[in-house]
């Protein structure tokens, strides 16, 4: 019934290996191996490795070293190691049950003890997998039921302003190349790719709060007064209160890293940003890149109020500070992203 299943027996005395596989050759397909090194290439290349009973003295690579390698591969995670002992030392053991195996097999070996401990675990194990298969998928289902949302949230600013449906795209693509890029040449700024995701998915939602804003100042063709670019500069705030209106109903993640963004993209690196008047690295970096992109965006694409700059004219500009203050280290990641985008 289990033959489908495999045990692989990692012992560099024969004779343990033969009276292991002769207990458990009738309920599972057996694999062996007399090193450490030889377990190790099997447990990577073999898909249906259920169990791994593993000596531990072993000269060369020994048994702590195979789990080490299962440690660094996420392996130990999803197959059980028995550990087989005559007399090591506790600290040995001690030493391997920190590196996840899960009992220890004494010899000289008591059959039906061992096959029943044996089969538990595994099943077990078989239990434990499937259930993080089904909560992997059920996570994936959130997360595309969230993306979804966005770009609903997203469509319903394209629909109050023209412009902004293709421009949050490109912000899009545009924080996904500078945030990579940032986060590869900064140690201070660095974060995996799964944060750059979420935060790639967030960034769509910069311009929420435009929603808010009335049509007459939103859609105007020439030069907003004063007073009109005071309303316009709400929407930051405004995009905030939208978002705190439905936490519920989006991911954590990328409820926080939406509101940041929003509220704070137009912040600048002297402090003469808007809305709070944050200054230098007390803007997130994500914030950051946003603002960046979105100047940048902004020169590139025709809108209602003005023609669209040629791309080097777009660069000079950010470079001499004619669209506010930004982060130098930024800077000369725009730079070296500057072809990729």
């Amino acid at each position: 019934m289990k033959k489908n299943k495999t045990i692989l027996i990692v012992d560099d005395v024969e004779i343990n290996r033969v009276i292991l596989a002769e207990i458990f050759k009738d309920s599972y397909q057996i694999v062996e191996a007399g090193s450490g090194a030889e377990a190790i290439g099997i447990i990577n290349g073999h898909p249906d490795i259920v169990a791994v009973l593993l000596d531990l003295l072993m000269p060369g690579v020994s048994g702590l070293g195979v789990l080490e390698d299962m440690n660094r591969t996420g392996r130990i995670k999803h197959i059980p190691v028995f550990l087989i002992t005559a007399a090591e030392s506790e600290a040995v053991l001690m030493e391997g049950y920190h590196l996840g195996a899960v009992d220890v097999i004494r010899k000289p070996f008591m059959t039906q003890f061992l096959q029943c401990r044996v089969s538990n675990l595994i099943e077990l194990y078989a239990h434990r997998n499937a259930l993080e298969d089904i909560v992997e998928e059920q996570v994936e289902k959130l997360q595309a039921v969230n993306r979804s949302m966005v770009e609903t949230l997203a469509a319903i600013i394209e629909f109050r302003d023209c412009e902004s449906g293709e421009h949050v795209k490109r912000i899009g693509k545009l924080t996904r190349v500078m945030m990579t890029e940032v986060s590869n040449t900064y140690p201070e700024y660095y974060l995996p790719k799964e944060e750059i995701d979420i935060i790639v998915t967030s960034s769509v939602l910069h311009d929420i709060g435009k929603i808010s804003i009335p049509d007459q100042i939103l859609n105007k063709p020439g030069r907003l007064t004063a007073e009109e670019f005071d309303i316009m500069k709400q929407h930051t705030v405004k995009g905030c209160e939208i978002l705190q209106s439905i936490p519920d109903i989006m991911d954590k993640s990328i409820y926080s890293y939406s509101y940041d963004i929003c509220r704070h993209h137009h912040e600048r690196w002297d402090g003469k940003g808007y809305p709070d008047g944050l200054r230098g690295d007390e803007i997130s970096i994500w914030a950051q890149v946003v603002a960046v992109a979105d100047v940048y965006d902004a020169l590139t694409s025709e809108r209602v109020y003005k023609a669209a700059y040629s791309r080097e004219k777009a660069v000079d500009m950010i470079y001499h500070g004619e669209c506010g203050a930004f982060n130098p280290k930024l800077l000369e990641v725009f730079r070296n992203a500057l072809e990729q985008i």
